[in-house]
This record gives C-alpha cells, structure tokens and sequence, in this order.
C-alpha cells in the first residue's frame, strides 16, 4: 500500500492539471469572496438573507457581523469545493483516458489496494486545495469588509473554527472526486457531470425543495450541503432557503457518498478487464 500511495502520489504531482487547477480556483475564489462580501455589506435594512435588524445586526446591515463573515468566508466548500472534486476525478479517470492504468495495475495487481492508494492520496491533495481556497476566501472577504468598515472578525474563535473544518470539508471532497472518477471512468463525462451537478442541479433542487414544506428536510442529505454542514455555514443556510446537518453528521453523509462511489467503482469499473 506504501509504495502504491507513493506512486499515486507522484503521479499527480508530477503534472500540470494540480497547479492549474490550483490557481483557477484562487481566481474564482478570490472574485467570488470579493463581490459577495460588498454586496452583504451594503444589504439595505431588512432586506438581508436570513435576519432581521436588531442588537445582533447594526443599523444598514441585513446579517449580524459574525454571520457575515462566516458566510462570506465559508464559500469554499459552498461554491469552490467542484476544484478538488475535479482534481480528484481526473486523478483516476486520466488513467483510462491515456491508459496509463495499464501499468499501474501490471506493476500492482490487486485493484482494491489501487483504488485504496488512490483514496488516501485525494486527502493531501484536498488539503492542499481547503487550504489555499479557505485562505483565498478568507483573505479577499477580510479585506472587502475592512476596507467598507466592516469587522472582518478574523480573530473570533468562531471563525478560526469555521476556517480548520471548512479546509476538513474541501479534503473530503478531493475524495469524494476519486471515488466519482473511478466509478464513471470517463474523464470528459466525468467532469462535465460534477460540473453540471455542483453548480446546476443540486443548486436548484436545494432552492426548488426550500419552498415545500414536506420537503424541506431532504436537502441537507445532498453532498454540496453534507460539505457546508462540515464547516458549520453557508450562503444557503444564511439565506434560509436549506438549513445544515450537525457538523459530525455532516462528515458521516459525506465520507458516506465518497465510499458509496468508491465501491460502485470496486464492483463495475475494477472488476471490468482493462485493454
């Protein structure tokens, strides 16, 4: 398994698609912190996601100074965890698409150890992405609030708790990747489907499930919400729209979906003959 993580490993490291993937999604991230930490700030009173003006929400802000931080600094796994999910994908689907895998199972047999190794080498990859992508959110919203003389809060132990499971849930992510492109195989598909996925369809079932009662417990399942509720906030449960699991629940959902699709991929893909 050492030297079949290793390999996986180096593998990864050794191309460009991590670092490219990388720095597209500081961009996206950075952007994304920056306008959306303006546009709370200037919520007119009584027009904001979630709350009402009161002791807890000075005068010309729709959410109290803490919930506005969080929720501008929790957009990495609300809206940037698609990076390490793709990332993820790519490092098992790249393998069918040029057939590398040919000789990693020649060179290690036993599928299951492969997929393993592949498994655990998503989580420092995942890490890699929670922690530049939380400190790129982090970083950019920080500044937008201070410089509209806002408190960015950076030093309250909410925060700083917020920040550790919100890189916990963008490593599960990178996982849950894995386990996706193992399952389906096929790069191209592969990544056009988490796209369409995280940023279409379960958006729009989360909001389309908010507004019928009898339903509204069935988004919090969904993995995009299994991931906020790893960081403890959103921009969907600021909002009102969905509301989160506890944050261990959370965790068990998600790492549930990652082993789900890894074993689908066990019993379909890994069991298939590779030519």
């Amino acid at each position: 398994m050492i030297a079949a993580l290793r390999s996986e490993l180096r593998k990864t490291m050794t191309t460009r698609m991590w670092w490219v993937l990388l720095l597209t999604m500081v961009g996206y991230m950075a952007f994304l912190a920056g306008v959306m930490a303006f546009a709370f700030a200037f919520e007119a009173p009584g027009a904001g996601v979630g709350a009402t003006p009161g002791p807890e929400s000075p005068e010309g802000m729709a959410l109290a100074p803490l919930d506005l931080a969080l929720t501008v600094y929790t957009l990495a796994p609300t809206l940037g965890y698609v990076f390490p999910v793709i990332m993820g994908a790519l490092s098992v689907s790249g393998e069918f698409r040029h057939m590398t895998v040919t000789p990693t199972l020649l060179a290690e047999p036993r599928r299951s150890v492969v997929l393993g190794a592949k498994l655990l080498a998503g989580l420092p990859i995942g890490l890699l992405y929670g922690v530049v992508g939380t400190l790129t959110t982090i970083g950019t919203g920080a500044a937008v609030l201070a410089a509209l003389g806002e408190d960015p809060m950076l030093t309250d132990p909410e925060v700083l708790r917020t920040a550790a499971f919100a890189v916990l849930a963008m490593t599960v992510w990178a996982v849950v990747g894995v386990g996706f492109g193992a399952a389906l195989k096929n790069q191209v598909v592969a990544v056009v489907v988490v796209l369409a996925f995280t940023q279409l369809v379960e958006p729009t079932i989360r909001f389309a499930l908010g507004f019928v009662e009898s339903l509204q417990g069935v988004p919090k399942w969904l993995p995009g919400a299994a991931g906020e509720a790893i960081a403890g906030a959103s921009l969907y449960s600021a909002s009102g729209i969905n509301e989160l699991l506890p944050r261990g629940q959370g965790l068990v959902v998600l790492l549930g979906y990652a082993l789900l699709l890894a074993a689908v991929a066990r019993l379909t893909t890994l069991r298939r003959d590779i030519t």
